[in-house]
């Protein structure tokens, strides 16, 4: 988790309305790798179709490079962890995975324990591949599984079938102690029985960590432009009540909207984000939020491929940059923060947005007699009404 700063170290406005950070959040690195080997008709990340033979040593370089011109804005900080997603990382080999390892260790002061989360499709699941990452440095590996229903998996669009899903599980579970899977429900046609036989498969291989989560039709998407026979929102409703009550019983904490684990297997990656730390992006599309003494910075990498290949190589990956403004920070902070179900600090409001708590009590009135969240001097959390309606809660704190 990261460390809560104490009120009297947080940043405050200053007289002409800018800001002053007195201390930066934890700094998490996020590397995309942008091919895959088919494009999924549900995603909206930014993925291509992958050549015959993907550009791997060029695109590694490129990556380097576009971590070199970023440092003069992390040099001198810590990073707590590194996530390698995309796309379908996993595409790449151990020596690809290794050189950029390699490489962000000697640029960047990556700390002993750092948690190294690399994503992978089961359909290029390879037991030597594995091997591979583990041994280059990778210490989680997170498994797009989505579905161990064929029919399912068909409809999905993925490229690999229940088979492979399940034999991508064991190789994971052989060569990492910490793994995630992810499942959807709400599939095409799908059945909360079917819906929980998903979820008692993966729990036959007992996961330290899992990811469920509702099929939602995303714009500019085929499944957008072509939508498919979904399940009706209150059935939606019974597998998500479902899966949480299963997957209570069966020991996982329910931490964050969409995400289960064992005690001590939350992903640290992604807590570091909900909790408003900084990352670092880089590779094709990359996002980026990074805390200056005076401002929030973002930031987001070239889209396509190619592109950003030239981009990168000649010093120059970024594509957009926009300074956040002080009054953003406040519902920006509070959008990632209520995804917990524990909540946050609430001194770790004015540490992240420099704005005194005072500024939004009003809203926080609000949503606590609407029965929304509950709070204390020590913790702000959703309530189970405010995680069942969280796009609601999460509109009381909109900028006027």
């Amino acid at each position: 988790m990261a460390r809560v700063i104490p009120i009297a170290q947080a940043g405050r406005p200053t007289a002409a309305g800018s800001l002053e950070f007195r201390s930066q959040p934890p700094l998490s690195l996020y590397v995309h790798v942008p091919w895959c080997v088919q494009k999924c008709p549900y995603c909206d990340f930014n993925s291509h179709t992958a050549p015959t033979a993907i550009p791997e040593a060029a695109y590694v370089d490129a990556l380097v490079a576009d971590l070199e011109s970023a440092l003069p804005l992390v040099w001198g900080r810590r990073v707590v962890s590194v996530f390698i997603g995309g796309g379908t990382p996993s595409l790449l080999s151990g020596e690809a995975v290794d050189t950029l390892l390699t490489a962000v260790r000697s640029r960047l002061q990556l700390l002993p324990d750092a948690e190294i989360t690399l994503e992978a499709n089961p359909g290029t699941a390879e037991a030597a591949r594995f091997a591979a990452y583990r041994a280059a440095g990778v210490t989680r590996l997170s498994l797009g599984i989505q579905s161990f229903d064929d029919r399912h998996l068909r409809a999905l669009g993925r490229i690999h079938d229940g088979d492979e899903a399940r034999r991508a599980i064991e190789l994971a579970a052989q060569h990492f102690e910490r793994f995630n899977l992810d499942l959807m429900y709400g599939l095409p046609g799908q059945t909360l029985a079917e819906a929980l036989v998903d979820l008692d498969t993966a729990l036959s291989f007992a996961p330290p960590h899992l990811s469920c989560y509702q099929l939602t039709l995303e714009p500019n998407t085929r499944f957008a432009a072509d939508p498919p026979d979904l399940p009706e929102a209150d059935a939606c409703a019974d597998m998500q009540e479902a899966i949480e009550t299963r997957l209570a019983g069966a020991g996982y904490r329910h931490y964050e909207t969409s995400a289960f684990a064992r005690p001590g297997y939350q992903c640290q990656h992604n807590l570091n984000y909900w909790l408003f730390g900084d990352y670092l992006g880089i590779g094709a599309g990359a996002h980026g939020k990074l805390t200056m003494h005076d401002r929030v910075l973002r930031q987001m990498r070239w889209k396509q491929p190619t592109q950003y290949l030239q981009q990168a190589t000649a010093g120059q990956p970024v594509h957009e940059e926009h300074t956040v403004a002080a009054g953003e920070l406040p519902f920006e902070f509070m959008m990632n923060a209520l995804r917990l179900v524990d909540g946050f600090d609430p001194a770790l409001f004015e540490a992240r947005t420099t704005a005194p708590l005072l500024a939004i009590e009003s809203e926080l009135r609000r949503a606590e007699a609407d029965g929304l969240i509950e709070r204390s001097p020590q913790r702000i959390a959703p309530t189970l009404r405010g995680q069942r309606y969280l796009n609601e809660l999460l509109r009381r704190f909109l900028p006027a």
